[in-house]
């Protein structure tokens, strides 16, 4: 196998593997396309069309997901996902303080980590309601009075 060949099956396998640790979904497409460059390498096709295979199908595979992913997340009807929790109430547990980064709320049986939208800290007993979500955290703030 030629050395060429080897740099791009590497390069595939760093992609794939910067993938995984990634939430973005953009390094795969790019491993594809080193991948196809190997394997071009390995029959022998020049340098110069392995480069422009590798950057014709990484760019045409990223474009054709960028247009599924944008046409699926538009199709997503609100109160799926996440967007579930916005306006829902619950009650402070633990102490929601953003500077121990510490605080919990329970909403129905459920209990879920929460920090505060304002900054301020919520006693426990606080009534207050879901503004939003910070990954696997609930965004709260106080419910004013007679909510």
């Amino acid at each position: 196998m030629s050395t060429i060949a080897w740099i791009w099956f590497i390069l595939a396998a760093i992609f794939v593997v910067g993938e995984i640790f990634s939430a973005a979904f953009f390094l795969l497409w790019f491993g594809v396309g080193a991948a196809v460059a190997g394997v071009l390498a390995l029959f022998g096709v020049g340098f110069g069309i392995q480069l422009i295979a590798f950057i014709a199908l990484s760019l045409a595979l990223f474009l054709v997901s960028r247009r599924f992913a944008d046409r699926v997340t538009k199709a997503q009807p609100p109160g799926i996902g996440a967007d579930r929790f916005a306006g829902q109430k619950c009650v402070v547990i633990i102490e929601v303080d953003n500077s121990k980064n510490e605080g919990r709320v329970r909403m129905d049986q459920e209990e879920w980590r929460a920090e505060s939208a304002t900054g301020e800290v919520l006693s426990p007993g606080t009534h207050v309601v879901v503004t939003g979500t910070s990954g696997t955290r609930l965004v709260v703030t106080r419910l004013s009075e007679g909510e």
